[in-house]
């Protein structure tokens, strides 16, 4: 396994299996992942599984830790690879609400760490994630973690970490709000007298073809929206409603804002 190049993943569910997914597509080596979980996940073939980091070759130097289980069992997973932290070696955690410090805290302080925000969509090759690192990241561990967040989406970095929760509140959860918007027009589709079935299967097209609709399009969304909208027509007569006094932008900002708040609670 070669050591500049390999990936040691700790934490193999669904958002793990997806980044490893991405990787293998954009043509990193099975043999250049190593997985550590103890529930003994199915992986693709030449990929290496472990169940604790006692089943980590000797000598073995990972170029990228990622750490991908879940915020409330970081503490007792993470704290054993400190035994990793070098020069060599960059700390990748996906684990929503744990801040660059709490990881220094397991790590110690010369360890080189990068948070990262990203969303469920990653799961389709279609999220995005968010990064932030201390100032132990090197410039190339900043290029390799980005280039493996990009294995499953949009990549951005933020220069705050106070951000993240900012971040959390539009992209991390902002999955939930989309899908709410479905039930939502289901909803109103029933109510306006349709099947339950062919509403929410008007509903769910509907969303999902103008989210694609606005990735292909080079128009802004304010764009799209005025494409849609005839003067004097239904869209129109709907739009009156939802952009009265700023009736959904208002919602909205309460909702995000209240989500900003939580994840500061979340982390302390």
């Amino acid at each position: 396994m070669s050591r500049s190049r390999s990936i040691l993943l700790v934490g193999c569910g669904k958002m793990g299996s997806a980044l490893m997914t991405g990787w293998i597509a954009r043509g990193t080596a099975p043999g250049d992942i190593f997985v550590v979980d103890p529930a003994g996940p199915d992986v693709p073939a030449g990929v290496s599984v472990g169940a604790t980091i006692e089943d980590l070759p000797d000598g073995f130097v990972p170029a990228v830790v990622v750490l991908a289980v879940k915020p409330q069992v970081m503490d007792a997973v993470a704290a054993p690879y400190r035994a990793l932290v070098g020069p060599e070696t960059v700390f990748l955690s996906i684990a929503a609400g744990r801040t660059v410090a709490s990881f220094e805290d397991l790590l110690g302080s010369e360890a080189a760490i990068v948070r990262a925000m990203p969303n469920t969509p990653a799961a389709v090759g279609r999220g995005i994630t968010v990064l932030f690192a201390n100032p132990h990241v090197a410039a190339h561990q900043r290029e390799m973690c980005e280039s493996l967040l990009a294995a499953v989406g949009q990549v951005a970095w933020i220069e705050d970490e106070a951000l993240m929760d900012a971040v959390t509140g539009v992209s991390g959860s902002g999955p939930a709000y989309v899908f709410h918007l479905v039930e939502a027009m289901a909803a109103a589709g029933e109510a306006a007298g349709l099947s339950p079935d062919l509403a929410m299967q008007l509903a769910r097209a509907t969303v999902a073809g103008s989210g694609e609709l606005l990735a292909q399009s080079p128009d802004d969304a304010a764009t799209l929206r005025e494409n849609v909208t005839s003067p004097g027509g239904t869209t129109a007569a709907a739009l009156a409603i939802l952009m009265r006094d700023d009736a959904l932008t208002r919602l909205m900002t309460d909702a995000i804002g209240r989500a900003t708040e939580r994840s500061r609670e979340l982390a302390g």
